[in-house]
């Protein structure tokens, strides 16, 4: 959420971010929005000088009875006076709340060096690691590769649940831990809190770490509950300490949380979409840290840095490319998106993002951080995926894929999965 003080001190600098997004709609709300501002600033003045005249009427009152004088005209004025107000203050509120709808809805203020453009093919390189696999045969889709292997099991979990669920068996389903503990093991040992989250939200917090108006149409939603789904580990994480202050010397506050996520998203019926890439169901190792906001941009970085290693060490050739503005959403300030290269696919596709969200969720979530000197201010969220195991799989698929249809397991994942290295077909 934006601050308002910077909607009534410097509006340029929003609609100039706003023209940068192209978000002509916004535009108008920003309009609106200043409009709306300065008649609830003219209202307060008014109910503030009607209190004031109260209290002058009160005391004049008093005095002139006192006095022995006549005060029935005295106090048949002071009588309207709480009505004015009354009707005063219905009138804010209603103001109020507008306000806080466009100031929930306006996007956050992006940061200078984020690229122009109005798609993700504007994304800008930032840099990449490792060769793209060459190889001698025909690669096959993750999807085709695991059904061979007996890894995966599609049309058993479309009859029970749907279009976008999977059986993940044997191999891949414990190379789908081993992902999941490599990530968590490697964040730990960096001094990272780890944290399992409720998989179900209420609709207050959530909406402090999305717009809802936005994001609800990808979520699944409780029937007759107050309770969402979660889409990501990050949404209940950056809400634990809603409606708190953390004291600044405890900052900044690095956390790694696994959850199993849920969307209504899901890929297309194309050949390299159909299986584990995008689906309603996936498994996702997510980095969190709230900190003091003169460092958020340096971990801003950290956070990148930790996804980089981490698939570099699984050896998964990678780039990590700035997100544009055409791309980024409202909730954050920068965006990188980390990419890995799918041989089969024979191109980059996104495997997670990292995000500095600034301010703008900690003010939706009322969340402040304080000095040893007792001064209060809001404090910065980051998030960033360490790990979405799905896409991890589906690049280990392509990658690690042999001639003779078997599959090599990472090296630095074979202490996880009981000694196989290879994943071959079985004998029946």
């Amino acid at each position: 959420m934006l601050d308002i003080n910077l909607v009534r001190n410097n509006p340029e600098v929003v609609r100039q971010n706003l023209e940068k997004r192209k978000d002509a709609e916004k535009l108008k709300w920003l309009d609106d929005l200043i409009k709306k501002d300065a008649e609830w600033r003219k209202l307060k003045k008014k109910i503030d000088d009607l209190r004031h005249e109260r209290n002058r009427l009160s005391e004049e009152i008093n005095k002139a009875k006192k006095a022995g004088k006549d005060v029935a005209l005295l106090v048949k004025k002071a009588k309207s006076i709480p009505n004015q107000i009354r009707r005063a203050e219905e009138k804010q509120e209603e103001l109020l709340g507008r306000i806080r709808y466009y100031l929930m809805q306006l996007p956050n203020i992006m940061h200078e060096s984020v690229p122009y453009g109005e798609s993700d093919e504007d994304n800008v390189e930032v840099r990449k690691w490792g060769e793209p696999k060459k190889v001698d045969f025909e690669l096959k889709s993750h999807a085709e590769i695991a059904e061979e292997l007996g890894l995966t099991d599609f049309k058993r979990s479309t009859k029970i649940s749907g279009a976008g669920f999977y059986f993940l068996k044997n191999e891949l389903a414990m190379l789908n831990q081993a992902l999941i503990r490599f990530a968590i093991d490697r964040l730990v040992k960096k001094g990272y809190t780890y944290i399992e989250p409720p998989l179900m939200m209420r609709k207050k917090p959530y909406s402090g770490m999305v717009s809802l108006e936005d994001f609800e149409d990808v979520m699944y939603k409780v029937e007759g509950e107050d309770l969402y789904m979660v889409a990501t580990a990050e949404h209940p994480i950056g809400a634990m300490y809603m409606d708190e202050t953390l004291a600044e010397e405890e900052l900044p506050l690095r956390y790694v949380g696994y959850s199993i996520n849920f969307r209504k998203e899901v890929g297309t019926h194309s050949v390299d979409e159909k299986g584990l890439f995008r689906t309603h169901q996936f498994n996702k190792v997510e980095q969190f840290v709230f900190c003091k906001p003169e460092d958020s941009w340096e971990l801003h970085e950290e956070l990148q840095r930790n996804a980089e290693e981490i698939h570099t060490l699984l050896e998964i050739p990678w780039r990590t490319v700035n997100v544009c503005t055409g791309d980024l959403g409202i909730v954050a300030a920068k965006k990188y998106d980390l990419e890995a290269w799918m041989p089969r696919q024979n191109k980059y596709r996104e495997l997670g993002s990292c995000s500095n969200c600034t301010d703008y969720q900690a003010r939706r979530l009322n969340l402040k951080c304080i000095d040893k000197h007792g001064k209060r201010r809001f404090l910065h969220t980051l998030n960033g995926t360490a790990v979405a195991t799905s896409r991890a799989l589906v690049a280990i698929l392509e990658n690690y894929q042999n001639k003779d249809g078997s599959i090599t397991i990472p090296r630095v994942l074979v202490p996880y999965m009981n000694g196989v290295k290879v994943i071959r077909r079985k004998k029946h």
